[in-house]
């Protein structure tokens, strides 16, 4: 399977601590803004409970024909049947994870270093690679080394695997990390801690940067 992304924005929903918002209302609010392809992050949920969650966001995403990767659990995705999962380098092998759910589901792969990239593309299993922490993040508690611009830019010109930038961007940063060589840019706290997060989906989807 070839894989594209259908825009340069890709979101994550995770609640990030935040107890007033859930991720089926982030996620909610994030497809009513247009958006056809997003992540769904639920670290430190129990398993019970995030299957609940992940059906009710996959509900959703199926109604407004979008599709959901789930982040970490292949077990999870294959029985919501979302369109596929991403993977951290310490998760289940991304082989494996192919072995769960089989060749027409879509698997992203998160590195971190040009060697993580070149091994992953070499590999020759996962649709995506995920790099960076192009910026300083706080979506994780025990962050990798800030690759910069500088970095994205090396692993773009070596690796033919599709690209998304992750790490510490917003909308100001979102144009340079695209001019890069990114092929999309993932956004976790500049979404989900939006006060209007419909609005800024929006805005991010039909700014300069994506034009």
């Amino acid at each position: 399977m070839t894989f594209s992304f259908p825009s340069p924005l890709y979101p994550i929903i995770d609640t990030l601590n935040d107890p007033c918002r859930s991720h089926l209302a982030l996620a909610e609010a994030i497809l009513a803004a247009g958006v056809r392809f997003l992540q769904l992050r639920m670290k430190g949920i129990p398993t019970g409970r995030s299957v609940e969650i992940a059906r009710d966001v996959q509900a959703v995403a199926e109604r407004h024909g979008a599709r959901l990767i789930i982040n970490d659990r292949p077990d999870i995705a294959k029985l919501v049947d979302a369109a596929g999962v991403h993977l951290g380098q310490d998760d289940i092998p991304v082989a494996a994870a192919r072995r769960v759910l089989g060749q027409d589901k879509i698997i992203g792969f998160s590195t971190h270093s040009f060697a993580q990239a070149e091994a992953a593309a070499h590999e020759g299993v996962a649709d995506y690679i995920g790099f960076g922490p192009i910026y300083p993040t706080t979506s994780k508690e025990r962050p990798d080394p800030v690759q910069g611009l500088d970095g994205l830019r090396m692993v773009c010109r070596h690796v033919t695997l599709p690209i998304v930038a992750i790490g510490g961007i917003s909308a100001a940063t979102m144009p340079d990390v695209l001019a890069a060589g990114a092929d999309a840019v993932a956004m976790i706290g500049a979404i989900v801690h939006a006060p209007d997060v419909a609005a800024t989906v929006r805005a991010l989807l039909t700014g300069p940067a994506v034009r």
